[in-house]
């Protein structure tokens, strides 16, 4: 095998395992939204356990999701190098809205999220619950704009000739809003829903079939069940 088949491998490698978790992340975020507003709304001891619960998961999730997307993004100028100097403007662009409006949004939260309970009002945790939710909607937008700007570019226009030739943008909103990118976001929004509300079913239809946790397995199996059949139309919609 040549380099560049080597190259591609590694890559694909790389954005296999990372992308098992994002979507994961923000699954496990919109139901943990739901269990947290649910507690707030009946004061149900059962609803704070589920959530609490499930943060230490979310937690593990998007920590790995953080740390095997960096690694990406090393891969991105050491396995192709030139294709980053040509849509570096493009991309740049992209991951640098990624990091003032998303990363900065879940980080601010993610403290509160994993080390406020009980030390901060129920109201003040949803609030950083739902922020971190957010964050990592916004940031899948900006990865997806950026996917679906190599899918159908839009927006740029091309300077240089030869290996210096490189993709400038040359309106912003037309690079967001490129003729793949609302569709191809909406997809990834469902299936990553789905992604974590059968991640949920699964743990704790486990519990409920050995006897174990019921009341709040039940509980925390319809939050997800409805998550997960909404989804699952919507994505007839949206996927195909």
């Amino acid at each position: 095998m040549d380099v560049e088949i080597l190259a591609r491998l590694q890559f694909a490698f790389t954005v296999a395992f990372h992308y098992i978790y994002p979507p994961l992340s923000i699954g496990l975020g919109l139901v943990m939204v739901i269990m947290e507003g649910q507690y707030l709304r009946t004061r149900n001891e059962e609803y704070h356990r589920l959530a609490k619960f499930w943060t230490k998961i979310f937690a593990l999730t998007f920590g790995i999701g953080v740390a095997t997307g960096i690694v990406m993004e090393f891969e991105f100028g050491t396995n192709w190098a030139t294709y980053s100097r040509y849509v570096g403007d493009i991309f740049g662009s992209a991951l640098a809205a990624e990091g003032i409006f998303a990363f900065a949004l879940e980080s601010g939260f993610l403290g509160i999220l994993l080390f406020g309970w009980n030390r901060v009002k129920p109201t003040v945790h949803f609030i950083a619950t739902l922020g971190v939710w957010l964050g990592s909607m916004f940031s899948a937008i900006w990865i997806v704009v950026a996917n679906s700007w190599q899918q159908t570019p839009a927006g740029f226009k091309i300077v240089g000739e030869g290996l210096e030739a490189k993709a400038e943008i040359t309106d912003f909103w037309a690079m967001v809003f490129n003729p793949s990118s609302v569709d191809r976001l909406l997809h990834v929004w469902i299936g990553a829903f789905l992604a974590g509300s059968f991640l949920i079913m699964s743990v704790h239809a486990w519990y409920l079939l050995k006897g174990r946790h019921v009341a709040l397995s039940q509980r925390a199996f319809k939050i997800a069940l409805a998550v997960a059949t909404l989804s699952a139309l919507a994505q007839l919609w949206a996927g195909h």
